[in-house]
């Protein structure tokens, strides 16, 4: 893509572009959740995939997740260097959409074959989905990054981005379920009824997720940027020691996504009905909503490094009490989970806004902005830290010895209830540590929404 600008596009207002971004941001969310709290239990109740095919599974995941996030600051080199008359981030957003979309279907079309067959089928899906989501993943936060240059309202379209993106995840939580028993045609949910409601929310997710390309307009980027190396792009990460800790910070912190990545397989477990995590599912994303509105003003009067300290702390509290408490008691739990989806709400927007901010140190520092391998780290670390999530839990279920029709025992149970508790809580606290070093040049507020950024 070096296609030299031919017109100057007519900018949207500020309005316009909040609301497209959010709104793309509520359609990538909506597929995004599909894919990481619902992928165990089609492969497991519907797939039948058994518990050394799910060990397999559990792998491939996790080492497609690592090299997918690996890949991440790659791909946002490659957009940095991008220069067309769309500008360098928009181009990706085009032509990831459709990709994603049959990609995500594809993965819950597992064909009724051999189990070997089935994985190596998914396997090869997921690596090309990871791929593809990649592309379509770091160049709207880049978008963000460039399309809002003060700060203020910056960390305010971030706040919605996470809100709604909470949002579609509820929606999707909550409804996925039932849309896939209302396209089985029959009372229970088959695979092929999971496949279509797939399909149905993908097509419509990524054409939401489109608004970002049509209705929002990044900055110019100069000539001899676009010119820079890789090296030089890289260069601007390792020398960046605020994003570093923001990045040892969040992966550690892993734990935090357990959750959403077992919760609805723990409810089978737990209570011999996944439909329950509904009730799960809207707590923490309640939780999660309700703390992205609020962030913002919070940030007001204190530090993005002091948010992200005390709401780990508080999450490794809330995490370990709820594990003495129990899950025999469906409504402490759901308490406890919403609780915790305060606290995760709160980090979720302060992750954001550090890194934005980080990146804004390193412009005033080096003079260069380079919003697609910046933002990118944002993208790496939530994909590193969903493998994590996805590793812990499903060593989980293969300690436990779960798969479908197996007797679920009460050593079972408690095996996975320890791994949504006590191993989020540790993570939680040691997620505490590295932020306590983030520190910005020239003695500025760290995380805290100042004015406009200096150009």
């Amino acid at each position: 893509m070096t296609a030299a600008p031919t017109r100057t596009e007519r900018i949207p207002s500020t309005r316009v572009q909040s609301v497209a971004i959010v709104t793309a941001g509520f359609g990538q969310n909506a597929v995004l959740t599909i894919v990481t709290t619902f992928i165990l239990v089609y492969l497991v109740q519907y797939a039948r995939i058994s518990t050394q095919g799910i060990a397999v599974v559990t792998a491939i995941i996790t080492v497609a997740k690592v090299l997918d996030a690996i890949s991440d600051p790659v791909v946002g080199s490659i957009i940095d260097r991008t220069h067309t008359r769309w500008g360098k981030l928009r181009p990706f957003i085009l032509f990831s959409a459709v990709p994603v979309a049959v990609l995500t279907t594809l993965l819950f079309s597992v064909p009724n074959t051999s189990e070997p067959l089935k994985v190596l089928f998914f396997g090869v899906c997921y690596l090309l989905w990871g791929i593809a989501y990649s592309a379509c993943d770091v160049p709207l936060w880049g978008l963000i990054g460039s399309a809002f240059g003060d700060q203020t309202a910056r960390t305010r379209v971030v706040s919605n981005v996470r809100a709604f993106g909470a949002i579609a995840l509820g929606l999707a939580t909550l409804g996925m379920p039932f849309l896939a028993v209302a396209l089985s045609f029959s009372a229970r949910a088959t695979g092929s009824g999971w496949s279509r409601a797939v399909l149905v929310v993908s097509v419509i997710g990524m054409g939401l997720y489109l608004l970002a390309f049509f209705f929002v307009r990044e900055r110019p980027v100069a000539e001899e940027h676009a010119r820079l190396t890789a090296r030089q792009l890289f260069g601007t990460l390792f020398h960046n020691t605020p994003l570093l800790m923001v990045l040892i910070g969040s992966i550690v912190g892993f734990g935090r996504n357990i959750v959403q990545a077992g919760g609805a397989l723990f409810a089978v477990i737990a209570y011999n009905d996944e439909r329950l995590f509904t009730l799960i599912g809207a707590a923490i994303i309640l939780g999660i909503v309700l703390a992205a509105f609020f962030t913002p003003t919070v940030l007001k009067r204190t530090t993005g490094r002091a948010l992200a300290v005390s709401s780990s702390v508080a999450g490794a509290v809330l995490y370990l009490v709820m594990f003495l408490v129990g899950f025999h008691n469906l409504i402490a739990v759901v308490v406890f989970i919403f609780l915790t989806g305060l606290t995760l709400g709160i980090f979720l927007v302060v992750q954001a806004t550090m890194i934005a901010d980080a990146v804004d140190d390193v412009e005033l520092r080096t003079g260069l902005r380079n919003d697609g391998i910046s933002f990118a780290t944002l993208t790496f670390v939530s994909k590193i830290m969903a493998a994590g999530a996805v590793l812990v839990f499903g060593l989980f279920i293969v300690l436990a010895g779960y798969q479908d029709g197996v007797h679920v025992t009460a050593g079972m149970q408690q095996t996975v209830w320890v791994s949504i508790t006590v191993i989020p809580a540790i993570s939680c606290l040691l997620s505490a540590v590295p932020f306590l070093f983030y520190r910005l040049a020239g003695g500025r507020v760290e995380g805290r929404p100042t004015g406009p950024a200096r150009r």
